[in-house]
């Protein structure tokens, strides 16, 4: 075209039968001589500079990107097939995905509920069943007995046996040792560890102008049946409401939601946990003195009488709840030294003592009321009232520190109650009468008798014996030091009647069921065999395949939606190669132009990736699109919000996987492209 080569064209050459006729801008003879003398590097740079330029990608996607933009409607078409693959996958992995954190959450929530526990005293369950087993299969031979005799059966002794043989000691002391260390990395698999001891915590209502009541242990079997409740073998039936929280915080407030206030963090805090439904059993609200116990005699005598009681329900605020206080009492607090006899008498019968005692005992505030929030499946709490675990070592560094313990400790051969040694028997070496206590009080000073006489003006008969009966005819004792310890409520903190050991994962408590294992196996080589660690995990019985079964569930859902995947790509490259046909004619163009048959393949690969990428981001957006409804249906059929939820990584790896699949799949089109003769080309019509 003339007019254009004239308007844009740097130089044009005019030729006539083979013959140059016109040239805008020939070659002088000085340009002549010096291409003539250049050296055969100057010629070689020379070459190297008028090489032939490659299409840049921008380029070849800039053309794709228009011809697609000429096929709308096909291309939409392309892309929504391609990305019915690519939609199956997401909705499997956000379904996978979520049902694998929804599992994960439940794991750490049950694993909450049921740690690792190791007790000083523990049953192989595992070795139990074995035996039982083993004993079965000895009893089978007694099938066929027929001598006309009956046989008694030794089931019972037979499982003491078993038992007791099953039943080990373990040294908790020494474990804990190995898990403070940490040279197995405990801490790496354990979300927390908590340490329990044999510490009974004495909690009493403030108020004791009408009645003493006592909150932990709750004696509310004793309120309810009085005096009565020793006489029918039940003195040990208390209920502890009052419960330590476990060290994960982060644990506690994923599976809580704070109502008012906020958590303890010293040890005269606590915390009062309700239910869902902002709820207190009743038996609870007895034992808390929140509810006048006296109700369940009522309900009784009319349950007897075959009538219905109604009961009010009661509610109180945050606040009140929040202003409420409790008094902490020691153990070793309950007795008193006695000068005279050098012992110390237990004065938990006193109403009068026990009054003083109470309101002279430490504060211990509720500083929060939690709730569990609505997607924990678990709770690491069963009790009603939570404890910080300082309040464990106030407790007992307190206890340890007490004059009556430490009398005890100094003296590990005499009962600090009756002065007596221990295993010499039970009583007095023999009765005294009030005859023998006149004789042994005149034989004493003037001055004494008038301060005993001052001293006991108000006392029985009775009295006046039992306070010189250990003097005139020492007391014996049936009770032993390690007794007296327990009831006095001494705890050593290096030595720990149960380990409780947390974990998140299936995997971490496997993890540390091995690490003892391992503990175990190092001691077996030591010869220490006395230190070996026994437990039964009821937890890895039941549950360890669970997150595996999904897993292979997920994987084989995956497998069969790739081969949409898979028909969807060769689809996307049958119908690059019907755009390889319509462009015949702009390939033999480009040809023409010196565009290389790189280039080419350039161009439709660019066109592939393209139809790919869109593929990729129209799936993931209608998947997103489709997660708020199938949320919903499984809401409704499962009570689990939001379990199906796609992962940011896996939409963004799906999106590549569609570009590459697509790529893939439109190498041959391009390249039948790419070796199209452009003479040929340029004649298709």
């Amino acid at each position: 075209n003339p007019d254009l080569a004239e308007k844009y064209s740097t130089r044009i050459i005019r030729l006539l039968d083979g013959n140059v006729v016109d040239d805008t801008a020939p070659v002088t003879r000085d340009e002549a001589e010096a291409e003539k003398n250049e050296t055969k590097a100057q010629k070689k740079a020379k070459k190297k500079a008028a090489k032939k330029k490659k299409m840049s990608l921008f380029t070849a996607l800039s053309l794709s990107r228009n011809n697609l933009l000429t096929k709308k409607g096909r291309t939409f078409m392309t892309a929504f097939a391609g990305s019915i693959g690519i939609i199956g996958i997401a909705l499997i992995l956000s379904l996978s995905n979520g049902i694998q954190n929804y599992i994960n959450r439940v794991q750490e929530d049950t694993l909450s509920s049921y740690p690792i526990t190791i007790t000083k005293e523990a049953t192989d369950f595992s070795g139990l069943v074995s035996a039982m087993q083993e004993q079965r299969n000895a009893s089978e031979n007694k099938k066929n007995r027929n001598d006309g005799k009956v046989y008694s059966s030794s089931v019972m002794a037979d499982m003491m046996n078993i038992m007791l043989a099953e039943t080990q000691t373990n040294d908790l002391g020494e474990f804990k040792k190995f898990i403070e260390n940490d040279k197995d990395g405990i801490s790496k698999y354990a979300s927390t560890v908590q340490y329990g001891y044999d510490l009974k915590l004495n909690i009493f209502l403030p108020d004791t102008s009408e009645k003493i009541i006592q909150v932990n242990p709750s004696d509310i079997f004793k309120r309810i049946y009085g005096d009565s409740i020793s006489q029918m073998g039940a003195s040990n039936f208390s209920m502890d409401v009052w419960e330590e929280l476990i060290g994960n915080q982060e644990l506690l407030d994923s599976q809580y939601d704070v109502l008012a206030g906020r958590w303890p963090e010293k040890y005269n805090e606590v915390v009062l946990i309700v239910n869902e439904y902002n709820e207190i059993s009743d038996m609870v609200m007895y034992a808390l003195g929140l509810k006048d116990s006296e109700e369940i005699t009522k309900i009784m005598q009319a349950a007897a009488k075959g009538e219905r009681y109604e009961t009010k329900t009661l509610s109180y605020t945050y606040d009140q709840l929040l202003a409420m206080t409790y008094k902490l009492v020691l153990a070793c607090d309950y007795y008193e030294y006695n000068s005279t006899t050098g012992t110390w008498v237990d004065k938990s019968e006193s109403e009068k003592y026990m009054r003083s005692l109470i309101n002279n005992g430490e504060d211990i505030k509720i500083v929060g009321i939690v709730r569990p929030n609505e997607d924990a499946v678990s709770t690491a709490m069963t009790g009603a009232v939570g404890y910080h675990s300082s309040l464990t070592k106030y407790v007992i560094d307190r206890t340890n520190n007490s004059k009556i313990v430490k009398q005890q400790l100094a003296n590990k051969k005499v009962d600090v109650f009756t002065g007596a040694k221990f295993g010499s028997g039970s009583g007095y070496t023999k009765d005294i009468t009030i005859d023998d206590v006149n004789a042994y009080i005149a034989s004493l000073d003037e001055q004494t008798q008038a301060q005993i006489a001052a001293y006991t003006v108000n006392m029985t008969e009775e009295e006046i014996i039992e306070m010189f009966s250990q003097q005139l005819a020492p007391k014996t004792t049936d009770a032993t030091y390690e007794d007296n310890l327990s009831l006095l409520g001494v705890c050593d903190l290096d030595n720990p009647s149960r380990i409780n050991i947390y974990a998140s994962t299936f995997e971490d408590k496997d993890a540390i069921s091995e690490l003892i294992e391992n503990y175990n196996k190092q001691k077996k080589e030591e010869g220490r065999e006395d230190l070996l660690i026994e437990y039964t995990d009821f937890v890895a019985l039941l549950m360890s395949s669970i997150s595996t079964i999904i897993n292979f569930i997920s994987y084989g859902l995956i497998a069969f939606v790739s081969i949409a995947l898979v028909v969807s790509s060769i689809m996307i490259g049958i119908i690059t190669y019907i755009s390889v046909l319509e462009r015949t004619k702009e390939i033999g163009i480009l040809r023409s132009i010196c565009a290389s048959k790189k280039d080419i393949s350039r161009v439709f690969n660019a066109e592939t990736l393209i139809v790919g990428f869109i593929s990729g981001v129209l799936g993931i957006g209608i998947t997103l699109l489709l997660i708020f409804p199938i949320n919903l249906i499984l809401e409704h059929l499962a009570d689990v919000s939001n379990i199906a939820k796609l992962p940011t990584a896996g939409g963004i790896i799906l999106v590549i996987i569609s570009m590459v699949l697509t790529l893939i799949a439109g190498l041959i089109p391009s390249r039948v492209a790419a070796k199209k003769d452009p003479v040929e080309a340029l004649r298709t019509e």
